[in-house]
């Protein structure tokens, strides 16, 4: 049973990464007849030169899990749920580009109608995994050998703080050419690793997206052919966010999304100090990784450090488990 598993994850995780790229093909040239480009306003010369760059290709690793999951859903239904969050953020993230980029409209969504729809997505998610698939929301507590928190009442606010926290920490790590797909590619498979570990039949989902944001990576990757823009960012958000809780694991989202965490503290660090402080920032400019570009980091160090960052985090808590 284990090898027949075993295998089947790895033909999910092959066909979706040759889909994604035979999608990039396709996609990309449409992105750019639809003038659905990124205009940067960033003071660094070296993201002058991305202007005129597609965004919105978040739809080519999307399309590749939703195609690749549907073809596999009835050997392991339990990915549903986490579909749902992934494709329902990334249809707000699509709303939100197409307003930007195609329509023209510089600020997109407005703050609380994208507030709004995120919570009513996250809302489904709850009653779905709650009502149909039975998962509790007690949580995992790392280092204790598997001991579960019950929060009572206060894990249905959690659970919105975790999901919305996460997708927004997501969007946030979305600056660099390939910074957010490398990092949560990692994310992916320690939460892959360890639905094998727990028994929790959601391993195959994480193999497919795993092979979907490689296959993007191959025009993500500096110098970026395409941005994923918040299509993307806000759907990994969802993802990582469906699979911490189908694993009953949001805890570990913490240490694990460390990178996600320490890229929104330095915006609302950022932003605190140049309200209270008069004008004073503590960064160069935030999100953090901006930071590091502006003290002479490459994109292609930061987002080696990053990872590298994140799969240590990841070790440590897979003996956590």
């Amino acid at each position: 049973m284990f090898i027949y598993g075993s295998v089947v994850d790895i033909i999910a995780l092959a066909v979706s990464f040759v889909l994604a790229v035979l999608l990039g093909h396709q996609v990309i040239p449409v992105l750019q007849r639809l003038k659905a480009s990124q205009t940067e306003r960033n003071i660094m010369e070296s993201h002058v030169a991305k202007t005129g760059t597609p965004t919105m290709g978040g739809v080519i690793f999307l399309i590749s899990m939703l195609i690749t999951g549907l073809a596999l859903v009835r050997v392991q239904p339990a990915m549903i749920p986490v579909m749902i969050l992934t494709m329902g953020f990334g249809l707000i993230g699509f709303l939100d580009d197409y307003l930007k980029v195609v329509l023209k409209r510089s600020d997109g969504l407005i703050a609380w109608q994208k507030m709004l729809l995120q919570i009513a997505v996250t809302t489904v998610f709850a009653v779905y995994i709650v009502k149909q698939s039975g998962i509790e929301l007690t949580m995992r507590l790392p280092f204790t050998g598997g001991k579960m928190w019950d929060l009572g009442w206060l894990a249905i606010p959690l659970l919105y703080f975790a999901v919305i926290g996460t997708v927004n920490g997501t969007n946030f790590t979305d600056g660099l050419d390939g910074l957010a797909t490398s990092v949560t590619i990692v994310v992916v498979a320690f939460f892959t690793v360890a639905a094998f570990k727990l028994g929790v039949p959601v391993d195959i989902l994480g193999f497919i997206m795993i092979g979907a944001l490689l296959g993007f990576l191959v025009y993500n990757r500096h110098p970026a052919k395409v941005f994923m823009g918040d299509t993307g960012s806000l759907a990994l958000g969802g993802f990582v966010a469906g699979m911490a809780y189908m694993l009953q694991m949001p805890l570990y989202i913490i240490v694990v999304g460390i990178i996600y965490l320490v890229e929104v503290l330095s915006v609302i660090l950022q932003v605190g100090s140049f309200k209270l402080r008069h004008g004073k920032r503590i960064f160069r400019m935030a999100p953090i990784h901006h930071h590091f570009e502006l003290g002479g980091w490459s994109e292609v160090k930061i987002v080696i450090v990053f990872t590298i960052v994140t799969l240590v985090a990841s070790i440590i808590m897979f003996f956590g488990i």
